[in-house]
């Protein structure tokens, strides 16, 4: 029978024609990078207050799913450390300390975020994935790893884990200082000093999982547990059979919210792996394509009775290093991971919780990144002070509250930026034909007696509509009070989107300049803008001869126009191409004259 590959999703297809070189690279690069995530995901698991089997049963679901319908030949989903401590902390608010309660509500934030980001894809809703500014997010994430590792001391050494805000659990870690368990805190700081030392001298080894199978044999061995070290304990084998979760319905809205944020957070990390180790597979359906293809994963993980997952850096570049082509290798890795949970659950109950501590930390300390504070404050300060606002947001607010103030943070920034247009005069450019500029960076720039040319910086759009044209107002009647001011050309190119209430403060500048003796002609002004003055009554106000194509045309048309004494500076704009005016039913289809900032 023949296979239908129309209706087989694109990167199965492509398997027709799978270069068999690429096969060794993609299975060796699986293999590393399985040893890499299988502790990882053990620690991540506990990270989220649920037992360390849900993270190997989030792996399989989640890398099949993306292998089917991502973009990228080598990104790896799944569990990562910001989802994993978000995650955590909702369930444990949620939970109220009940483990199988933990676990439904894990695979049901899984789920949400899942949901979240299918049709969000689906309504191609990719642009909202980029909302958050890098510095925020690197703030975020420099946040939630202090909390992760603050987390991580107590099973580190052998202490109770505390509770409350960061602030709390740091008084209870100093004053349990002097209570540490001995043997606890020597095996966990020897992992960690190997983890750190082992990936600073040979970094391409594995070291997480060679510690990790260290701690499983020394504990067996020397019976460790009989020593009052805490280790896993039991873990099932086996992958769960698929199934949805039941939560109570008094849940249910605190799930939605936490699904949103895990589904925010986990793309955001997913498409910033894409464009740093796929950019030559980047086009214009990627973060649509992604977000589907993320979604798709949460999804297969929930259903597993796994955790939320997203696109980890780390892990993504192990796997382009280690000479990965196609998501054959993320197969491989999935597989590594169910015989794992067939044949190798039972040696995980040995295993040192103080380890699995040690394996956390080495993993989110390379997250957090000072040298990128000190990059925003030198290019903008701005930046670094959003990166600043952002870490100590989670700090104070926790990794829900600081999200949450991270995308307040972001929103204000917005608006902020969108209403800080100036108006600048611009000036023609001597030395090039048609190129126009500010005269704020050049003053020497050729200006024309009696026509002020001025552009906004920026789009106008109902929220600085009134200030911006109020500053061209200001300017107009200053310079029409020195005397000598006829018209104003009024660039729009900035502008491609016009909405009533800009509209009406145009209609109203024109009336206020033209009680002045100034008259005023638009330039550039294309597409939906120009229907929607046109709709709006001010081109008919205008008349014929006020709307053009260039600045050139534009102040040509004011010079030449009645009340201005002809002078002969205007001859030196007959050397451009003649231009009708833009008053006709359809704009001109050549592209705008280039202008010089």
């Amino acid at each position: 029978m023949q296979v239908p590959w129309a209706v087989v999703p694109e990167n199965l297809r492509t398997l027709r024609h799978y270069p068999r070189r690429h096969l060794p690279g993609d299975l060796l690069a699986g293999l590393l990078v399985a040893a890499l995530a299988v502790p990882q995901s053990l620690g991540y698991a506990a990270v989220a207050g649920v037992p360390v089997q849900v993270g190997l049963y989030t792996l399989p679901p989640a890398l099949l799913a993306y292998a089917l319908l991502g973009t990228s030949r080598v990104l790896f989903v799944g569990p990562i450390s910001t989802v994993s401590v978000l995650s955590g902390t909702i369930v444990r608010a949620l939970s109220g300390g009940d483990v199988e309660l933990a676990v439904r509500l894990t695979s049901a934030l899984a789920l949400t975020a899942g949901v979240v980001l299918v049709v969000a894809g689906l309504l191609r809703l990719g642009w909202v994935a980029q909302f958050l500014s890098e510095p925020i997010v690197t703030g975020f994430v420099a946040g939630l790893v202090v909390l992760i590792v603050v987390g991580e001391v107590p099973a580190l050494a052998g202490l109770p884990a505390p509770t409350g805000n960061l602030a709390e659990r740091l008084v209870t870690l100093v004053g349990g200082v002097g209570d540490f368990d001995g043997l606890t805190l020597s095996i966990g700081a020897a992992a960690l000093l190997v983890l750190f030392g082992g990936q600073r001298l040979l970094p391409r080894v594995p070291w997480s999982l060679l510690v990790l199978v260290v701690g499983i044999v020394l504990s067996s061995q020397a019976a460790l547990v009989d020593h009052g070290v805490l280790v896993v304990g039991a873990v099932p084998s086996g992958l769960p059979v698929p199934s949805l979760p039941v939560v109570d319905v008094r849940l249910l809205s605190g799930v939605v919210t936490g699904g949103l944020a895990i589904a925010a957070v986990g793309i955001a990390e997913g498409l910033a792996a894409v464009r740093t180790f796929s950019a030559e597979e980047v086009d214009a359906r990627t973060d649509d394509r992604e977000l589907v293809a993320h979604g798709a994963a949460d999804l297969a993980s929930g259903l597993f009775g796994g955790m939320g997952v997203g696109g980890s850096l780390s892990k993504t570049a192990a796997n382009a290093s280690a000479g990965a082509h196609t998501q054959l290798s993320g197969i491989t890795s999935a597989v590594v991971t169910l015989g794992v949970l067939v044949m190798a659950t039972g040696a995980l109950a040995d295993l040192p919780r103080t380890v699995l501590s040690a394996i956390v930390i080495h993993a989110v300390w390379a997250l957090v990144r000072p040298h990128e504070f000190v990059r925003y404050a030198r290019l903008r300060r701005n930046d670094a002070v959003a990166a600043l606002v952002a870490f100590g947001g989670v700090l104070a607010l926790g990794p829900l509250g600081g999200l949450l103030g991270a995308v307040a943070q972001s929103l204000l920034g917005l608006v902020y930026r969108s209403v800080q247009v100036d108006v600048d005069e611009m000036g023609r450019v001597s030395t090039e034909k048609a190129a126009w500029g500010s005269l704020a960076s050049d003053p020497t720039r050729r200006t024309y007696r009696g026509v002020l040319v001025l552009r906004p910086s920026g789009p106008l759009f109902w929220a600085n509509a009134t200030t911006v044209l109020a500053q061209v107002e200001r300017i107009a009647l200053a310079r029409a009070a020195e005397g000598g001011l006829r018209a104003v050309v009024l660039d729009l190119e900035a502008t491609n989107q016009m909405d009533s209430t800009t509209s009406d403060r145009l209609t109203h500048l024109v009336h206020v300049l033209r009680r002045h003796g100034v008259d005023v002609h638009l330039v550039r002004v294309f597409g939906e803008v120009r229907g929607v003055l046109g709709r709006a009554g001010l081109l008919g106000e205008l008349g014929p001869g006020h709307l053009w194509h260039s600045i050139a045309a534009g102040v040509k048309a004011a010079r030449s126009a009645p009340e201005v004494d002809d002078e002969p500076d205007v001859t030196d704009l007959d050397d451009l191409e003649p231009e009708p005016p833009a008053d006709d039913d359809e704009p001109a289809p050549d592209p705008p004259p280039r202008h010089v900032p």
